[in-house]
């Protein structure tokens, strides 16, 4: 009896079957269906490949908090290029708390101000930019993407006829102003000022050009508001 149940028992466990199986008779296989199958294999595929491409590609998420770090500076990344002398140029920053900062950590270079060909088409690339960003902000996460990163900087041959001042200088933050301005600026009990007594006045030119004004680290593709800003003036008293 023990024996004949035993047997019994897997007799059943052998029939027994979760997912019942059609018989191979019932089944007719069409060349339509098989098209069908591989048209969904392949779209499964491709779905598969592009879907492993957005994981990969990077996004732009913007974040803004209160900087709570008082004690630490900030960067101020300088790339003008004025129509005077170098040795006629000044540039400092003086804030709120009347601390002035001394423009150490610039370098004045003499350079020629008319730019070649290629740096004025550059330019104007930059400004077309610039006034398409006013309207498209998506563009920047293009630019981002793209490493977007500066023109051309062969200077043209002499006479060198202004002064390329580039750097950067650590400020605090707080409000204040960045002087770019006639003669050097020097440090006294009531404030600070520009020496500029041995300039000539016919020699004053106040037209500049802003290749580069950013605060914090440089970022490439970063396309910053004021930059390829130009300004001519053939007004010797003319401020900016």
């Amino acid at each position: 009896m023990r024996r004949l149940s035993q047997r019994k028992a897997l007799t059943l466990v052998r029939e027994l079957d979760a997912f019942p199986k059609v018989s191979e008779s019932h089944v007719e296989t069409l060349a339509s269906g098989g098209t069908v199958s591989r048209i969904a294999f392949g779209a499964m595929a491709l779905l598969a490949f592009f879907e492993f491409f957005v994981y990969r590609d990077t996004w732009m998420k913007y974040e803004y908090e209160v900087d709570k770090d008082y004690f630490s500076k900030l960067r101020i990344n300088i790339d003008i290029t004025a129509v005077m002398k170098c040795q006629h140029v000044g540039a400092d920053i003086l804030d709120l708390a009347e601390t002035m900062i001394t423009s150490n950590g610039l370098q004045y270079e003499p350079v020629i101000f008319d730019l070649n060909p290629q740096q004025r088409m550059w330019q104007r690339t930059l400004l077309l930019i610039q006034n398409r960003l006013r309207e498209e902000h998506a563009l920047q996460e293009v630019l981002y993407k793209s490493v977007l990163k500066g023109g051309p900087t062969a200077l043209p041959p002499p006479p060198l006829n202004a002064c390329w001042v580039h750097g950067h200088v650590y400020v605090n933050k707080v409000a204040g102003n960045l002087h770019v301005t006639v003669g050097k600026p020097i440090r006294h009990p009531q404030g600070h000022a520009h020496i500029a007594a041995f300039v000539s006045h016919d020699t004053y030119n106040f037209s500049h050009r802003i290749d580069h004004l950013s605060f914090g680290e440089e970022i490439p593709g970063i396309i910053n508001p004021l930059d390829g800003t130009e300004k001519i003036t053939y007004n010797h008293n003319q401020m900016f």
